[in-house]
């Protein structure tokens, strides 16, 4: 698998051969094998790729990636500049290939695992929060989530049906946080939320 996703990203797996012709025009990113969601190739994985390059305020932010499955968002991230990221998920397997592959993309220290639930991540606020992950679950944690997008961060969100997406962006609205833009995808939404204080520095382009 070689996946171009994007104007800026280039995704292989770890098996994959190195040396492709584009590989010098994209930011490179190697995923690890095993259990875990989040290759690129899923609509929502690419959408929040997509949106997260929009983003000039990337470089110097602290962000969390909340469901991290093979890390392909933290790594991104951290190969975009961020100057710290917390790569949380719930499942042993999937926390593995996080930390694989932030490995094999040399980035450790930029990126920080945790296997665990939010609650693990305590009170500490972020510029930007990625989020890919089910409805139900966004729903779940709205009270935690919402609060730690820093003022004039950004929340990136997917992985949302179509049956999910009035509720979720209702509850996240009223939690604090103001839509400035959604994507209907195929199957899915994505929605980029801003706290109510956000400015023009950390604005989604």
């Amino acid at each position: 698998m070689i996946l171009a996703v994007g104007n800026r990203f280039l995704i292989r797996r770890e098996d994959d051969p190195p040396d492709s012709p584009r590989a010098t025009e994209r930011i490179p990113i190697i995923l690890a094998h095993g259990a875990a969601f989040g290759s690129g190739e899923h609509e929502t994985t690419a959408s929040c790729l997509e949106e997260m390059e929009r983003l000039p305020g990337v470089g110097g932010a602290d962000v969390l990636d909340l469901g991290s499955g093979t890390g392909v968002l933290a790594v991104a991230a951290a190969k975009l500049g961020a100057r710290r990221v917390v790569a949380v998920d719930p499942s042993p397997a999937a926390i593995e290939v996080t930390r694989a592959s932030v490995r094999l993309n040399d980035v450790g220290h930029i990126v920080t695992t945790v296997h665990g639930e939010l609650g693990a991540v305590g009170r500490e606020t972020f510029d930007l929060v990625l989020a890919n992950i089910y409805a139900d679950v966004l729903l779940g944690v709205v009270r935690d989530l919402a609060p730690l997008v820093r003022p004039q961060g950004t929340l990136i969100m997917s992985g949302v049906n179509y049956d999910g997406a009035f509720d979720v962006k209702l509850a996240y609205t009223r939690a604090g946080l103001r839509l400035v833009r959604s994507r209907a995808l195929e199957n899915y939404g994505t929605f980029v939320f801003q706290s109510a204080a956000a400015g023009a520095d950390f604005e989604a382009r």
